[in-house]
């Protein structure tokens, strides 16, 4: 009989013990380590939070492109990781890219038009998209598709990884939009206390502005770009308008954002994700080939 109720016990354990990650699932992944635990389900305006009062009085940024001349630039860094490497000099021909981000305003058009899903998380990760909503704050939680469709739709493309990195940086090579003296409230990173608690309005930083007056580069939200990613590319690359390459598993994403910290910063940096990835930290921006500009 003992042995019986012993047996009973230790089955109830094992079932209790096996509810466990059932119930963790049923409430909703863990925090992030850049995200807040609160005692109740009420949300208040915290710093860089965007005024929900404030937001429907927000005019919508401009959509501007930048015309990025043709010559050489250079690609890499010997300072950084391996797939930043070699250091090179690439030729590529003229293109212009977008100024800014794609915001929220500018994607719901796309939405609306075209009847494309609207962008967002599954329920359970949407404890930041009261505070990502603004007119013009960058559109997030965009998958590489969703991106592509929407430049596609606009009459533009993703910018190739060679285009995207000579607009952040310009000619002379330098690690940062601003130079190569880093500067930790340089642009919207989680490194200092800048005010921000997520991405702010495309274009608030002004440090963070390439040589050619592209916005945002540095941080804000980590961007999209057309190539498939491969560790060694930098070094098998053609030296003239490289392409991506044929095939992959994960599409490239460039740029820090509002979470970003340590030392992968740099604008030679470079990450990787599957294409159907969505994620707060991830949006994007369109280039157009020089033929193509109006």
């Amino acid at each position: 009989m003992l042995e019986t109720k012993f047996k009973v016990l230790f089955l109830i354990a094992i079932l209790a013990f096996a509810a466990i990650p059932i119930m963790g699932i049923l409430r909703g992944s863990m925090l992030t380590p850049f995200e807040k635990s609160s005692d109740d389900s009420s949300e208040t305006i915290q710093a860089g939070a965007p005024d929900s009062s404030k937001l429907s009085q927000e005019e919508p940024v401009r959509e501007e492109m930048v015309m990025i001349p043709a010559g050489p630039f250079i690609r890499g860094t010997s300072q950084g990781g391996l797939d930043e490497q070699p250091q090179r000099t690439l030729v590529l021909d003229a293109f212009a890219i977008d100024q800014y981000e794609v915001t929220n305003f500018q994607y719901q058009q796309f939405v609306h038009a075209t009847g494309h899903r609207k962008s967002g998380p599954p329920a359970r990760y949407a404890k930041n998209m009261s505070k990502m909503q603004g007119v013009n704050q960058p559109v997030v939680y965009v998958s590489w598709e969703d991106a592509e469709a929407y430049c596609s739709w606009k009459g533009k493309r993703l910018p190739t990884e060679a285009e995207w990195e000579k607009a952040m940086r310009g000619p002379d090579g330098r690690l940062w939009p601003w130079g190569n003296v880093e500067k930790p409230n340089g642009a919207n990173w989680a490194r200092v206390d800048d005010g921000y608690e997520v991405s702010a309005s495309v274009g608030t930083i002004q440090t963070d502005k390439s040589p050619y007056g592209v916005m945002d580069g540095a941080g804000n939200v980590m961007e999209w770009v057309n190539d498939w990613y491969a560790e060694r590319y930098f070094e098998e690359a053609p030296e003239k308008n490289p392409p991506s390459p044929d095939h992959g598993v994960f599409r490239v994403l460039r740029g820090g954002g509002y979470a970003t910290t340590g030392a992968d910063i740099r604008i030679t940096s470079r990450s990787k994700m599957v294409p159907d990835f969505r994620d707060e930290t991830i949006g994007f921006r369109c280039a157009n080939s020089a033929t193509k500009l109006g």
